[in-house]
């Protein structure tokens, strides 16, 4: 059964972990790696990546990307959602933070953040505007 809206933005709301997928170049499948995001109900989603990585190139040569989040655990559930990118700017150590504390415990962010900065070279925030969605929850397994 597909979620309401207001399920499937709460679920994407969530701090998961996603598969995100855009266009290859020629003559190679498209790009699918998991990857942070950040998402407020409603809003537009954004990444963070390095500056003129391969997912940066691609995305930025397709103009969209898709997400996949999901779960199996008590159901299988899953919301899958695709757009336009809107911009790309520059991250900062404050939007490092701010995605670094959706995943990580609070106790262990600082650490992260510093080494991230120091050794990651340089990223580059990636927003999209959620366009089409695909989402069902089946129930418990």
């Amino acid at each position: 059964m597909a979620l309401t809206r207001l399920e499937r933005e709460q679920f994407l709301a969530e701090p998961h972990v996603a598969a995100l997928s855009v266009d290859g170049e020629e003559g190679r499948a498209p790009l699918s790696v998991p990857i942070w995001y950040q998402y407020e109900p409603g809003g537009d989603i954004w990444i963070l990546t390095g500056l003129g990585s391969r997912k940066q190139r691609l995305i930025d040569a397709a103009g969209r990307f898709s997400l996949l989040v999901d779960t199996v655990e008590p159901t299988l559930k899953y919301v899958s959602v695709e757009g336009p990118v809107l911009d790309t700017t520059p991250a900062t150590v404050e939007l490092l933070r701010e995605i670094s504390a959706r995943y990580l415990p609070a106790e262990k962010v600082e650490a992260y953040v510093d080494y991230a900065w120091k050794n990651h070279g340089e990223q580059v925030i990636i927003h999209m505007r959620p366009e089409r969605w695909a989402t069902a929850a089946i129930g418990s397994l």
